[in-house]
């Protein structure tokens, strides 16, 4: 019955974008790309924060018109940062937090834009991307760990930012073809031509992104630092050939292939082999 209800109501907002792009082309595609942009869940409320959140130390950076927030566990001189992906905030690392924090290292976790205690309504990467540069800019982390769209930004990041404080980079569950993700979207909402034209416009000009080339696999192929990529092949959120993908361009990455694990990629094995990767 669920299932019914979502599909009749995705349709009918497809339907209703696809009538207004006749009428008004600009305010269809910014209405498509706002749903699409826009996360529905991963939110926090600084009065009742996760525990794990509350043991740590907070600061709140601004950025341009927007604010986003970071929480450090200190430690010593070696610094991890992690990032996390679509619908969620810093929260999710939790279970890895235990096995990092044995070495001693400092960690540091942020929020992206529209998640966690970070500003906004809308989630893209390239503004992930300067959020996280500030962060290395000022605490300098030798490692990098991101999951899912979170991995792809670290990606991004070294591709384009091309940090040489950065020496190692964990990546789980990342998608490498962001074309990938707006097709299903453009037709889970069975949007017209003239919206998925719209859409790539969009990017092109508030983003100067060509989709075709923002791929992980294309990011990974510049970066020269040490890689970690791990990817579940019942992965039902981000498909498995995704993470070989990225895999296939990086020199020397290390490719662990996991089952059962899903797309949250938790588990107590893969982050012993996180952490001999981080600290061996």
């Amino acid at each position: 019955m669920k299932k019914s209800i979502y599909f009749v109501f995705t349709k009918s907002v497809g339907l209703y974008i696809n009538l207004l792009s006749f009428v008004s082309p600009a305010k269809a595609t910014q209405l498509a790309y706002s749903l699409f942009s826009n996360p529905r869940k991963g939110k926090l409320s600084k009065i009742n924060l996760p525990k794990v959140l509350e043991e740590a130390e907070k600061e709140t950076f601004r950025h341009k018109e927007h604010s986003f927030q970071t929480y450090t566990w200190k430690g010593n001189e070696k610094t991890i940062l992690l990032v996390h992906g679509w619908e969620s905030n810093a929260s999710r690392w939790e279970n890895i937090l235990p096995y990092l924090q044995k070495s001693g290292s400092t960690i540091i976790a942020i929020d992206g834009p529209a998640h966690g205690l970070s500003s906004g309504t809308e989630f893209n990467i390239p503004q992930y991307a300067e959020f996280i540069d500030i962060v290395v800019q000022k605490f300098k982390p030798q490692s990098l760990i991101g999951h899912s769209l979170g991995g792809k930004t670290c990606l991004y990041y070294q591709s384009v930012y091309q940090n040489n404080s950065l020496e190692k980079m964990v990546v789980l569950g990342s998608p490498s073809d962001f074309k990938i993700i707006l097709n299903n979207y453009i037709s889970l909402l069975s949007l017209n031509t003239k919206i998925s034209k719209g859409l790539e416009r969009h990017y092109l000009e508030h983003f100067r992104l060509q989709l075709d080339y923002f791929s992980g696999q294309l990011f990974a192929s510049k970066i020269k630092i040490k890689g970690f990529i791990a990817h579940d092949m019942d992965d039902e959120v981000v498909l498995f050939e995704e993470g070989k993908k990225i895999a296939c361009t990086w020199e020397g990455a290390i490719f662990i292939e996991t089952k059962g694990l899903g797309h949250s990629m938790h588990d107590d094995e893969l982050y012993k082999r996180v952490s001999e990767f981080l600290f061996e």
